[in-house]
């Protein structure tokens, strides 16, 4: 058996899970199980479906065709069983990502596609779509002693105060390998992420793993018309449909019916902490003037005080 701590949660595997960070294994019960086991083709009683995924109250069932099938059960429990001999580490990618980010769903987190990092005490988030290089951002601000609470995938809680707190999430970065030569991390860098596949996991220089209070949320984007590099903050409406976007997965937040959770979260972001647009060329060069900016803008907010304290 493996031990993992993921979103906050304790996670207990049959098998080793690639990219993650293991743990010691705790004294009492785990937060989430995962096993091999049969997993039926449909859920007799399906209230809700599309063409790869059922919902049954407490049950989803997710089929990726000719790699797996995968059956959650209330937040706590991921069944799976291969199809046409599809080998075990093959289907993991799909547990620690996709699968992981639906049982989220269902213990009705709010989930955004994100990175984090620790700054003064607190959780930056830095937010957007495959590709925008949050993953990049995380590893250089690593590099220049802010830790890394999350890679891809932030699980948050809002408390009944409205305080936004970020879940750990024990896992490796995943970087494409010109990112890994750009930023000098060859020494750091691990096995591949998926065979054929210029991208493989990076072990942080730090790695926080303890909840932590929302500093703030930067939504990438690239510099080109009609954005100009810098930093700005939307108004209200559009912080709002921001947090929407970049939710994980976002059909599932209407198929949960979680829609209100994340305007309440967006809500609480935008009075609190903040929500942010970060606007920067992709040019490695400009990485360092990337980290400035957000420095300053931590000042700005308070952050860094808070880390000088």
């Amino acid at each position: 058996m493996h031990s993992y701590r993921l979103a906050g949660l304790s996670v207990d595997s049959e098998f080793a899970l690639p990219g993650l960070i293991g743990i010691a294994p705790g004294q009492g019960a785990f937060d989430v199980t995962i096993r091999r086991r049969p997993v039926p083709l449909s859920l007799d009683g399906a209230s809700n479906s599309g063409p790869t995924w059922q919902i049954d109250g407490d049950r989803f069932l997710l089929r990726i065709p000719d790699v797996a099938r995968f059956l959650l059960t209330a937040g706590r429990e991921i069944a799976f069983e291969t199809e046409n001999g599809t080998p075990t580490e093959d289907v993991s990618i799909f547990l620690v990502g996709s699968i992981f980010g639906i049982l989220l769903h269902q213990r009705e987190n709010v989930v955004l596609h994100a990175s984090a990092v620790r700054v003064g005490g607190k959780a930056v988030l830095f937010c957007g779509a495959s590709g925008a290089g949050k993953s990049t951002i995380a590893a250089a601000l690593d590099r220049q002693g802010y830790p890394v609470v999350s890679d891809d995938v932030c699980a948050i809680d809002v408390t009944p105060s409205g305080q936004i707190i970020v879940q750990p999430d024990g896992r490796l970065l995943k970087l494409w390998n010109h990112t890994i030569e750009n930023l000098q991390l060859a020494d750091s860098k691990g096995a591949a992420v998926r065979n054929r596949l210029e991208k493989f996991y990076v072990e942080p220089d730090a790695a926080f793993d303890e909840p932590l209070p929302l500093g703030a949320v930067y939504e990438l984007r690239e510099a080109r018309p009609p954005h100009a590099p810098g930093i700005e903050r939307p108004n209200v409406v559009d912080s709002a449909l921001l947090l929407r976007r970049n939710a994980y997965r976002p059909l599932l937040v209407r198929r949960f019916g979680q829609k209100a959770n994340y305007f309440h979260a967006a809500t609480a972001m935008a009075n609190s902490a903040g929500i942010f647009h970060l606007t920067r060329s992709l040019d490695f060069a400009r990485v360092p003037d990337v980290i400035s900016w957000l420095r300053d803008h931590w000042a700005e907010i308070g952050l860094l005080e808070a880390a000088a304290a």
